[in-house]
């Protein structure tokens, strides 16, 4: 995905126009210039002379004369128009709040806040720093901060997501609902996409096709589009790929395919390393044929770990990692730790957390948990909390402590799920790191490595209960603020629309008064 991101940017790069010389500044249009008007100091001043303005043409716009019609017109209306009208009123607002909850529950955001933040506020000048010179310090530290950010922040491919036609469709066949979300969907299709593809997929067909494939979100069309892939080719992996993802409903059947995928995909990518240096498109191409040969190699070995033939999955993953160690953004490290914890090959786990728990790398649950198992594998089968704070902790203990205080420090929800306080749903192929996703991710495949040592569970929650605050609960998913507003608009023009119907006489003379008051008059 690095690749992809530093050709887009390079892409992006020499399609834009040359950057001004030093000390000039293009020339702003008159929408860049109203923006900064409006956007500076002078936004006060404006307002006032918009009042001012207004107060000069109250005679030709004849102000006086139309607030008296308008409150004549208000007070020849009858109580059944004010019933009809808080009725509407509760009606359409009740329609917006359902819509909204639908939108929210099937996209993940608001409808309305989604809106503003895509189309209205461009029109208003929302994009800060437009201003500032492209050059300039002060642009350099936001473009450093808002990359930061979105480090932290960015939502990583699971490690040990599950497969989709052997896995996540039992729990389709059992309950009759989807276990994954559309916008867990979508971010799969946009990394195969990413993975699967490249420019210069129309030269063969079956890649043209398989491309087409990636994006369909009907998964009978993308495994029929697979299968016209191989009558096209006979040896196209990716086609492969998606029959073994999808189609398969076993991991025998799974990985019977992934291996015919390992056949092809090994022939084409040493056919490609042949042409690698004849032209950057032979160098995309070899990009994406890279990549798909490490995916069928990191799913097979996954099929062996569930299939129980673990020390086959170890091995395939260390040859995976020695062979491309570039890509240690793909997280191989993790499965090779969770097959290891499974075979109690401890030393072998505390060697590959020396490699990787490092500065350098992103720091996720896997990690930071399991070298707390570690440590905490060494003292908790005699730890008593009662002992302890009779005798103070030993070095080991105070060891042990640390790296659990690490751990949830770094993410707090997993002990929940650890010490079954919430229960596990199946994990997603999306997690946000030191969200309560990658917490139900690591709980699913690690609870029973935590389980097997003998008071490593206990020594976890007495350290757990004992450090955990409500301030480091992050992320708190809460619902948009429009879903709360349209419901607090919904009850309360329901509540006036009930007590019009009630009390007509009542609320047609507060309606009057209040209206009167909006328009200035006594």
């Amino acid at each position: 995905m690095a690749d992809g991101d530093g050709l887009g940017e390079a892409t992006a790069a020499a399609a834009s126009p040359p950057a001004p010389a030093p000390g000039l500044s293009p020339p702003l249009g008159w929408r860049e210039r109203l923006r900064a008007g409006l956007a500076g100091t002078g936004a006060s001043l404006w307002f006032v002379a918009g009042l001012g303005l207004l107060y000069a043409l109250r005679v030709p716009l004849r102000l006086c004369e139309n607030l008296a019609a308008v409150t004549v017109f208000l007070n020849s209306l009858t109580p059944k128009f004010y019933v009809a009208l808080t009725g509407t009123s509760s009606l359409i607002s009740g329609l917006i709040f359902i819509f909204e909850w639908w939108y929210f529950h099937k996209h993940g955001t608001s409808f309305i806040e989604q809106v503003s933040v895509s189309h209205l506020r461009p029109l208003m000048g929302g994009t800060e720093g437009s201003i500032s010179e492209p050059g300039s310090p002060s642009s350099s530290r936001e473009s450093e901060t808002s990359r930061q950010n979105l480090s932290e922040c960015k939502v990583w491919r699971n490690p040990l997501n599950l497969f989709r036609g052997a896995e996540y469709r039992r729990y389709t066949w059992v309950t009759g609902k989807e276990p994954l979300t559309y916008y867990d969907m979508n971010l799969s299709a946009q990394d195969h996409q990413t993975f699967f593809t490249c420019d210069t997929d129309f030269l063969r067909p079956s890649d043209t096709v398989m491309q087409k494939a990636w994006r369909e979100r009907n998964p009978p069309a993308r495994i029929k589009a697979a299968y016209q892939a191989l009558e096209l080719n006979n040896d196209c992996a990716t086609a492969y790929v998606l029959l073994a993802e999808e189609e398969a409903t076993t991991i025998v059947d799974a990985e019977r395919l992934f291996k015919q995928a390992l056949k092809a995909g090994e022939t084409i990518y040493r056919r490609s390393q042949q042409c690698q240096h004849q032209s950057p498109q032979h160098e995309a191409q070899l990009r994406r044929d890279t990549n798909v040969l490490v995916y069928i190699k990191r799913r097979l070995a996954m099929c062996a770990r569930k299939l129980g033939r673990i020390r086959e999955a170890v091995k395939i993953m260390r040859d995976l990692m020695k062979e491309f160690p570039p890509l240690t953004m793909l997280n191989i490290h993790e499965n090779l730790l969770e097959s290891l914890l499974e075979l109690q090959a401890y030393a072998d786990v505390q060697a590959v957390l020396a490699k990787y728990d490092d500065i350098s790398l992103p720091k996720s649950a896997a990690i930071c948990y399991t070298a707390a198992l570690l440590k905490t594998r060494t003292v908790s089968d005699k730890f008593s909390p009662e002992t302890a704070s009779r005798r103070g902790l030993s070095t080991a203990e105070i060891n042990a402590v640390e790296a659990i205080h690490r751990a949830v420090e770094f993410n707090p929800h997993v002990p929940k799920y650890l010490l079954e306080m919430k229960s596990l749903i199946l994990p997603p192929e999306h997690i946000l790191k030191r969200g309560d996703s990658e917490a139900i991710a690591y709980a699913f495949f690690h609870l029973q490595h935590w389980k097997r040592i003998e008071g490593a569970l206990n020594l976890l929650q007495c350290t757990w209960e004992g450090t955990f605050h409500h301030v480091s609960v992050y992320p708190k998913k809460e619902l948009p603020f429009f879903i709360h507003f349209t419901a607090g608009l919904c009850s309360s023009t329901a509540m006036i629309a009930l007590l019009t119907h009630q009390f007509p006489e009542i609320m047609g003379v507060f309606a009057k008064a209040v209206l009167g008051f909006l328009c200035l008059q006594p």
